[in-house]
C-alpha cells in the first residue's frame, strides 16, 4: 500500500490560487516521476525542485519590491519604503536555503556518514529567526507611531503598492509551501510562511492608507499590531514543525503504515518496532522484525531484503531503511532465553 505523506503531519491544501492557472505556471517546475526504489535519484529530484522553488521565488519577490521602489519614488510614503525593504530581506532568506539544498545533495562521508541533510533544518531555524524578527520589527514601529502618527501623499499609490506587495508575497508563499509539503520540506514550509507574513505586512500597508484617506492618522499603527498578532500565529505554526523535524517527530501514521506493510511481507512473523526520523526533506528508518527461527542466513536475509524494498516503494520519501531480522520468540520463560536476552538492559524501551 502507499500512503502519501509530504510534512510531519498530514498534507495540507492550498486555495486562493485557481487550478488552472497554477497548473500552467508551475508545469514546466515540476520535476518527472521517479520510482521510489531508487533512492538516491528521488534524493536528487526532490533538491532540484527545491533549489528550482528557492531561484523562482528570488525572482517574483525582487520583481515585487523594484515595483513597491517605483511607488515609494512616486508618494515619498516611509511606510511603504520599510515594506519593501522588508520584502527584500524577505527575498533574501531564500539564499540560505538554496544553499541548504545544495549541500544536502553531497554524498556521505566518512566524517558525515549519514550526508548534509541536517543543514535543511538549521537553515529552517534561520527563517523562524527571521519571522520572529518581522513581528518585533514590525511591532516595535507599530508602537511607536502612536506617540507620532504621521499620513502621507498620495494614498491611491501607496495603497497600490501594498497590493503589489500582497499579491507577489502571497504567490510565493503558496508556491514555496506546495513544493515544500510535496518534498516534504519544512524547512521551504517555513520559508513560504515567512513570505505570507510579509503579504499580511503589504496588506496592512492598503488597510492604513485607507484609515489615512478617511481622516484617521492612528490607523497606522493600530493595523500594525494587528499584523504582529498575525505574525506571531505563523512564527507559532513554522517554528512547531520546523522544532519536530529537530527532533525526529513523523506522522505516526506513517509508523502505523509501515509496519502494516512489513507484516504483509511474506517470511515475517512479526514487527517488533519501527523508527523513523527526518534528515532535512528526506527520511531514514529502522525496522525489527522476526522470522522462523530455523531458516538458514540466506533465506533469513531474503526476508529482510524484501521487507527493506516494499517500505522503499511504500513510504514517499524514504531515503534508507535498515532491517533487523531476529527468530520469532516466545516470552514466556519456559521457552528458553529471549533472543535478546544479552543486550535486552540496553534498551531504554523494555
Amino acid at each position: 500500500m502507499t500512503h502519501e505523506h509530504s510534512g510531519d503531519d498530514h498534507q495540507h491544501r492550498e486555495v486562493g490560487v485557481p487550478r488552472r492557472l497554477w497548473a500552467s505556471l508551475t508545469h514546466a517546475f515540476r520535476p518527472h516521476s521517479h520510482d521510489h526504489a531508487d533512492s538516491v535519484d528521488d534524493a536528487l529530484v526532490t533538491s532540484a525542485a527545491g533549489i528550482r522553488a528557492t531561484k523562482i521565488s528570488l525572482v517574483l519577490l525582487t520583481v515585487t519590491a523594484v515595483l513597491q521602489v517605483i511607488v515609494f519614488l512616486l508618494s515619498g510614503s516611509v511606510a511603504l519604503l520599510a515594506d519593501t525593504i522588508h520584502n527584500i530581506s524577505d527575498a533574501f532568506t531564500s539564499i540560505p536555503l538554496w544553499i541548504a539544498f545544495v549541500l544536502l545533495r553531497r554524498p556521505p562521508s566518512r566524517r558525515f556518514t549519514y550526508g548534509l541533510g541536517r543543514v535543511e533544518d538549521l537553515a529552517g531555524i534561520v527563517i523562524v529567526l527571521f519571522i520572529l524578527a518581522s513581528a518585533v520589527l514590525v511591532g516595535w514601529e507599530s508602537i511607536k507611531a502612536f506617540a507620532d502618527p504621521r499620513g502621507y501623499d498620495n494614498v491611491l499609490l501607496v495603497a497600490l503598492a501594498g497590493v503589489i506587495g500582497f499579491i507577489g508575497n502571497e504567490a510565493v508563499a503558496v508556491y514555496r509551501i506546495r513544493v515544500g509539503r510535496r518534498i516534504g520540506s519544512a524547512a521551504l514550509v517555513a520559508d513560504g510562511n515567512h513570505a505570507r507574513t510579509d503579504g499580511i505586512t503589504s496588506l496592512g500597508v492598503v488597510l492604513s492608507a485607507i484609515g489615512i484617506w478617511a481622516g484617521f492618522p492612528l490607523a497606522d499603527p493600530l493595523v500594525g499590531l494587528a499584523i504582529t498578532a498575525a505574525i506571531l500565529l505563523i512564527l507559532v505554526g513554522a517554528a512547531r514543525d520546523v522544532l519536530r523535524r529537530l527532533l525526529d517527530a513523523v506522522d505516526p501514521q506513517m509508523v502505523d503504515d509501515a509496519e502494516q506493510v512489513l507484516r504483509a511481507v511474506p517470511g515475517v512473523v512479526d514487527v517488533e518496532g519501527v523508527r523513523m526520523r527526518w534528515t532535512g526533506h528526506r527520511i531514514r528508518a529502522e525496522a525489527d522484525i522476526t522470522v522462523d527461527p530455523d531458516l538458514d542466513v540466506r533465506s533469513g536475509h531474503a526476508v529482510a531484503e524484501e521487507a527493506r524494498h516494499q517500505l522503499l516503494h511504500a513510504v514517499k520519501g524514504l531515503d534508507d531503511v535498515s532491517v533487523h531480522v531476529g527468530p520469532a520468540h516466545d516470552d514466556d520463560p519456559a521457552a528458553g532465553a529471549h533472543p535478546h536476552a544479552l543486550t535486552r538492559h540496553h534498551r531504554r524501551d523494555d
